[in-house]
């Protein structure tokens, strides 16, 4: 997504939880520096004083990708312990988009429940899942339909996505 937001000219500001960064070491071979420097500013998960945590500080919204439940349980709660739950808060309170790729499966009835509470807040609730609709020809087609698909929320057009044209 940081790719394709630099490729359109969008500025992008990234927050990693310290589980986002040890969940990237395992299933990719980017390093943290990598996926920071595709990102035009980053802050440390830490710093609740920087610019996202006001909500002065003015957004299109905030994609957290992916979500963990542990994140989305926190921004539900309002209970935010982090700048990047922090920074979803100021989202919702901003009435500014909020989209929550939520990867965790199977669900239970309180990760449903949370959604639910997320969704009457005003977030979106975003699962990646692939479409296969568009006949990907691999994983890359995958992921690309659905970042595009997520930047569409925001009424980005990528040009990355196999829009359906009904049955053939």
């Amino acid at each position: 997504m940081l790719t394709v937001l630099r490729q359109m000219g969008i500025e992008s500001h990234l927050v990693m939880s310290r589980s986002a960064e040890v969940t990237l070491a395992c299933e990719t071979d980017m390093g943290v520096a990598d996926v920071r420097a595709l990102a035009h500013t980053w802050y440390p998960a830490g710093d609740i004083a920087a610019p996202p945590s006001s909500g002065s500080f003015r957004t299109m919204g905030m994609v957290v990708a992916p979500c963990s439940v542990r994140t989305m349980s926190e921004i539900a709660s309002g209970v935010t312990a982090s700048l990047l739950t922090r920074a979803a808060d100021v989202c919702l309170k901003e009435r500014r988009r909020l989209v929550l790729m939520v990867r965790e499966t199977p669900l239970h009835t309180g990760h449903l429940r949370t959604m639910l509470a997320l969704s009457e807040m005003g977030a979106v609730i975003a699962p990646p899942v692939p479409a296969f609709y568009s006949k990907p020809e691999g994983l890359d087609a995958m992921i690309d339909h659905t970042v595009g698909r997520v930047l569409d929320l925001f009424g980005l057009e990528a040009g990355i996505v196999k829009r359906w044209a009904g049955l053939k």
